[in-house]
Protein backbone atom coordinates (compact mmCIF):
# COMPACT_ATOMS: atom_id res chain seq x y z
CA UNK A 1 0.00 0.00 0.00
CA UNK A 2 2.15 3.28 -1.16
CA UNK A 3 0.58 6.24 -1.71
CA UNK A 4 1.51 9.95 -2.54
CA UNK A 5 0.35 13.33 -1.00
CA UNK A 6 0.63 16.92 -3.11
CA UNK A 7 -1.01 20.11 -2.68
CA UNK A 8 0.49 21.88 -5.56
CA UNK A 9 -1.65 21.29 -8.82
CA UNK A 10 1.43 20.90 -11.14
CA UNK A 11 3.21 18.98 -9.01
CA UNK A 12 0.27 16.67 -8.33
CA UNK A 13 -0.67 16.32 -11.94
CA UNK A 14 3.13 15.04 -12.75
CA UNK A 15 2.82 12.23 -9.67
CA UNK A 16 -0.65 10.96 -11.31
CA UNK A 17 1.32 10.79 -14.95
CA UNK A 18 4.06 9.37 -13.15
CA UNK A 19 2.90 6.94 -10.52
CA UNK A 20 -0.49 5.73 -10.83
CA UNK A 21 1.12 3.74 -14.08
CA UNK A 22 2.94 2.13 -10.83
CA UNK A 23 0.10 1.39 -8.96
CA UNK A 24 1.05 4.55 -6.64
CA UNK A 25 -2.33 6.12 -4.79
CA UNK A 26 -1.87 9.85 -5.64
CA UNK A 27 -4.00 12.33 -3.32
CA UNK A 28 -4.38 15.68 -3.97
CA UNK A 29 -4.42 17.16 -0.41
CA UNK A 30 -5.50 20.95 0.69
CA UNK A 31 -5.58 20.64 4.37
CA UNK A 32 -2.61 18.83 6.50
CA UNK A 33 -5.16 18.20 8.96
CA UNK A 34 -7.31 16.56 6.32
CA UNK A 35 -5.40 13.83 4.88
CA UNK A 36 -7.70 11.90 2.73
CA UNK A 37 -6.74 7.94 4.77
CA UNK A 38 -8.41 6.01 6.85
CA UNK A 39 -6.85 5.47 10.50
CA UNK A 40 -4.08 3.15 10.82
CA UNK A 41 -3.07 3.02 7.03
CA UNK A 42 0.54 3.14 6.70
CA UNK A 43 3.52 1.07 8.39
CA UNK A 44 5.88 4.20 7.45
CA UNK A 45 5.30 7.84 6.77
CA UNK A 46 7.94 9.91 4.80
CA UNK A 47 7.93 13.47 4.61
CA UNK A 48 10.42 15.90 3.23
CA UNK A 49 10.11 19.59 3.63
CA UNK A 50 6.68 19.84 3.99
CA UNK A 51 4.11 20.86 6.60
CA UNK A 52 2.25 18.38 9.01
CA UNK A 53 -0.13 17.85 11.18
CA UNK A 54 1.16 15.58 13.58
CA UNK A 55 -2.20 14.61 14.87
CA UNK A 56 -3.20 13.35 11.39
CA UNK A 57 0.23 11.86 11.22
CA UNK A 58 -0.81 9.55 13.88
CA UNK A 59 -4.45 8.86 13.04
CA UNK A 60 -3.14 7.39 9.49
CA UNK A 61 0.34 5.41 11.03
CA UNK A 62 -0.67 1.98 12.56
CA UNK A 63 0.56 1.39 15.00
CA UNK A 64 3.96 0.56 16.10
CA UNK A 65 4.48 2.42 12.56
CA UNK A 66 7.44 4.98 11.81
CA UNK A 67 7.22 8.80 10.74
CA UNK A 68 10.18 9.64 9.26
CA UNK A 69 10.56 13.76 8.75
CA UNK A 70 13.23 15.75 6.93
CA UNK A 71 12.73 19.51 7.18
CA UNK A 72 13.56 23.15 6.51
CA UNK A 73 14.06 24.64 9.95
CA UNK A 74 13.13 28.50 10.62
CA UNK A 75 16.56 29.93 10.51
CA UNK A 76 17.15 28.77 7.27
CA UNK A 77 19.21 31.42 5.25
CA UNK A 78 18.51 34.07 8.26
CA UNK A 79 21.34 36.07 7.54
CA UNK A 80 20.99 36.37 3.42
CA UNK A 81 17.49 37.63 4.36
CA UNK A 82 18.64 40.25 6.90
CA UNK A 83 20.86 41.36 4.44
CA UNK A 84 18.78 41.71 1.45
CA UNK A 85 15.02 42.49 2.94
CA UNK A 86 14.51 45.52 5.13
CA UNK A 87 13.17 44.69 8.58
CA UNK A 88 12.49 40.65 7.40
CA UNK A 89 10.64 38.92 9.88
CA UNK A 90 10.79 35.19 9.29
CA UNK A 91 7.53 33.68 8.25
CA UNK A 92 8.10 30.24 10.32
CA UNK A 93 10.42 31.62 14.01
CA UNK A 94 9.58 28.81 15.72
CA UNK A 95 9.89 26.01 13.11
CA UNK A 96 12.61 23.67 14.84
CA UNK A 97 13.41 20.63 16.12
CA UNK A 98 12.77 21.02 19.54
CA UNK A 99 8.90 22.07 18.83
CA UNK A 100 8.39 19.44 16.58
CA UNK A 101 9.72 17.25 18.56
CA UNK A 102 6.94 18.50 21.50
CA UNK A 103 4.12 18.09 18.81
CA UNK A 104 4.81 14.90 17.56
CA UNK A 105 5.79 13.34 21.63
CA UNK A 106 1.93 15.22 22.44
CA UNK A 107 0.36 12.89 19.71
CA UNK A 108 1.81 9.91 20.85
CA UNK A 109 4.86 9.69 18.97
CA UNK A 110 7.99 8.53 20.64
CA UNK A 111 11.47 10.39 19.31
CA UNK A 112 13.68 7.24 18.01
CA UNK A 113 15.86 9.65 16.37
CA UNK A 114 16.56 13.24 15.89
CA UNK A 115 19.04 15.24 14.72
CA UNK A 116 19.66 19.43 13.46
CA UNK A 117 22.19 20.36 11.15
CA UNK A 118 23.28 24.00 10.20
CA UNK A 119 25.05 23.63 7.11
CA UNK A 120 26.91 26.20 5.11
CA UNK A 121 25.99 28.13 1.57
CA UNK A 122 28.43 29.81 -0.40
CA UNK A 123 27.71 32.10 -3.24
CA UNK A 124 30.32 32.79 -5.61
CA UNK A 125 28.01 35.50 -8.45
CA UNK A 126 26.32 38.15 -7.53
CA UNK A 127 23.59 36.91 -10.36
CA UNK A 128 23.04 33.27 -8.27
CA UNK A 129 21.64 35.49 -5.22
CA UNK A 130 19.37 37.04 -7.20
CA UNK A 131 18.14 34.11 -8.75
CA UNK A 132 18.00 32.35 -5.20
CA UNK A 133 16.44 35.88 -4.05
CA UNK A 134 13.51 35.37 -6.63
CA UNK A 135 12.86 31.76 -6.56
CA UNK A 136 12.67 31.22 -2.83
CA UNK A 137 9.86 34.14 -1.62
CA UNK A 138 8.95 33.01 1.75
CA UNK A 139 12.23 33.67 2.37
CA UNK A 140 13.13 36.47 0.35
CA UNK A 141 9.24 38.60 0.64
CA UNK A 142 9.11 41.55 -1.90
CA UNK A 143 12.68 40.69 -3.39
CA UNK A 144 13.44 42.73 -6.37
CA UNK A 145 16.68 44.24 -7.70
CA UNK A 146 15.04 47.61 -7.71
CA UNK A 147 14.05 47.52 -4.37
CA UNK A 148 17.18 45.42 -2.47
CA UNK A 149 19.71 47.46 -5.22
CA UNK A 150 21.68 49.05 -2.50
CA UNK A 151 22.09 45.47 -0.09
CA UNK A 152 23.42 44.24 -4.01
CA UNK A 153 25.78 46.34 -4.03
CA UNK A 154 27.38 45.99 -0.26
CA UNK A 155 27.00 42.20 -1.33
CA UNK A 156 28.95 42.60 -4.06
CA UNK A 157 32.02 44.69 -2.75
CA UNK A 158 32.04 41.77 0.19
CA UNK A 159 32.07 39.01 -2.38
CA UNK A 160 34.85 40.78 -4.65
CA UNK A 161 36.83 40.75 -1.64
CA UNK A 162 36.34 37.72 -0.08
CA UNK A 163 35.48 35.87 -3.01
CA UNK A 164 31.72 34.35 -1.06
CA UNK A 165 28.98 35.61 0.35
CA UNK A 166 28.02 32.63 3.07
CA UNK A 167 24.82 31.82 4.17
CA UNK A 168 23.48 29.11 6.71
CA UNK A 169 20.85 26.61 6.02
CA UNK A 170 18.54 25.08 8.88
CA UNK A 171 17.65 21.64 8.58
CA UNK A 172 16.06 18.52 10.93
CA UNK A 173 15.66 15.16 11.04
CA UNK A 174 13.41 13.19 13.04
CA UNK A 175 12.13 9.41 13.40
CA UNK A 176 9.02 8.55 15.62
CA UNK A 177 7.04 5.48 16.41
CA UNK A 178 3.55 5.76 16.43
CA UNK A 179 3.05 4.39 20.21
CA UNK A 180 -0.60 3.69 18.96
Amino acid sequence: NTAVTEKWLPNYDLCKNKLEPLEIEVKLVHEDSELPFEDDSFDIILNRHESFDSSEVQRILKPGGLFITQQIGGKNNEFLSNALIKDFKPLYPDHNMKNTKKKLENNNLEILFLDEYYPKLRFYDIGAIVYFAKIIKWEFPNFSVDKCFDALCKMYDELKGKGFIESTEHRFVIVAKNLG
